[in-house]
């Protein structure tokens, strides 16, 4: 079996998705599509991606690595799983081989997300331990939280430069900026099934309801509180990964 290209990462996956093309070039921007839930940034922005290859009989290697042997199991699976669905839907792809490498529960994430199990029957009868639940839940919290970090960095500029309390809450997202902070917090929100258009409020909570001038200050700084979260952890998981693998 021959390869067509070998994409074997030794620093930045984003060098590595930009030098790519054809086939390969298109697992890439798909894998751009998979989210560590925890961060909410995409695995190649945090060069979780090991390898990436697609060989001339349409199998496309994809091998995903982790900031520490003991990463969440959960968190795990949901990458693999979810990559595995975004590099199977590739034009030119045939079939998608992609697993997790040096992970303490690789061999049953690897085994389940292969045979389409679940979390739960991956984990049923391993050493990793049983699963009580599939990850539906918990994929919906991080997405939430998602959103309150989101909320934080659309409208602490509003604030910063001005914006009252009363103007805030009266806005739209269409009165928030264009940016990549605004588009990205539409895209969480649609997620979770909460409109995202420009007349729609700016600010709202994660079941979709609009937060009032009087609860505004309070839901602000929980958004603030999760932003420094993801930012901290983000720190965290980059340092962690370049010991672990010199990138």
């Amino acid at each position: 079996m021959t390869v067509l290209s070998d994409t074997r990462v030794a620093g930045s996956n984003e060098a590595e998705a930009s030098a790519a093309t054809g086939t390969t070039a298109r697992v890439w921007e798909a894998l751009r599509t998979v989210r560590d839930p925890e961060l909410d940034a995409d695995v190649v922005s945090l060069d979780f991606v090991g390898s990436c290859s697609v060989s001339d009989d349409g199998v496309a290697h994809v091998s995903l690595r982790l900031p520490t042997y003991f990463c969440a199991p959960n968190f795990a699976f949901l990458m693999v799983a979810d990559a595995h669905d975004a590099v199977s839907a590739v034009a030119g792809v045939g079939t998608a081989d992609v697993t997790l490498a040096d992970h303490f529960a690789s061999d049953a994430i690897n085994a389940g997300v292969a045979a389409r199990a679940g979390f739960v029957g991956s984990m049923a009868g391993t050493e990793v331990g049983e699963a009580v639940a599939e990850l539906d839940d918990l994929r919906r919290t991080f997405t939430e939280r998602a959103l309150m970090a989101g909320t934080d960095l659309v409208v602490r500029p509003l604030v910063r430069a001005g914006a009252t309390p009363e103007q805030v809450a009266a806005m739209t997202l269409a009165d928030a900026p264009d940016s990549a902070d605004l588009h990205r917090l539409r895209a969480r929100r649609r997620e979770l099934g909460i409109p995202a258009d420009d007349g729609d409020p700016l600010v709202v909570d994660p079941s979709g309801a609009t937060v009032g001038v009087e609860a505004l200050p309070l839901h602000l700084r929980k958004a603030r509180s999760y932003q420094v979260g993801v930012d901290a952890n983000t720190s965290i998981c980059r340092g962690q990964l370049a010991a672990r693998y010199g990138v």
